[in-house]
C-alpha cells in the first residue's frame, strides 16, 4: 500500500511541475540597438532596408531580436545560423521563452495564402 501511496504522489508531483512550451511568435528579426525603429545610415545616406540596417548593427556588436508589434523580445541563441539569414524579414519564430529571452528552435518565412 505504501509502494502504491508513493507511485501515486510521485505521478501526481510530475504531472503538476511546469515545462516551458514552445511558442510560436510572428515579429520581425531586428538588432537591439534599433529595435522596431530603424533609422537613417550615418551621414545623412538616407534609410538603409530593414536588413541591412539589421546585418549592420549585428556586426557592430548588437543583438539579434524579435519585434512583435512594437515589442522587442530577446533571444538567448544568438548562434542560431537563421537569425543572419532572416535578418530584416519578417518570420515565424518558434522556441521557448526562458525568463525574458527566447530560445529558438525555429524560424520560418510566413505563409503565402
Amino acid at each position: 500500500m505504501t509502494k502504491l501511496l508513493l507511485f501515486a504522489v510521485a505521478v501526481l508531483l510530475a504531472s503538476s511541475t511546469p515545462f516551458a512550451a514552445e511558442q510560436t511568435w510572428a515579429g520581425q528579426i531586428s538588432d537591439s540597438a534599433c529595435g522596431a525603429k530603424h533609422e537613417e545610415a550615418a551621414e545623412g545616406q538616407g534609410k538603409m532596408p530593414d536588413r541591412e540596417c539589421t546585418q549592420a548593427c549585428v556586426r557592430g556588436g548588437s543583438k539579434y531580436v524579435l519585434v512583435v508589434e512594437g515589442k522587442v523580445l530577446q533571444i538567448a541563441n544568438q548562434d542560431n545560423k537563421d537569425l543572419a539569414t532572416h535578418a530584416g524579414h519578417t518570420v515565424r519564430l518558434t522556441g521557448e521563452m526562458k525568463g525574458s529571452a527566447i530560445t529558438v528552435s525555429k524560424i520560418e518565412m510566413p505563409r503565402k495564402n
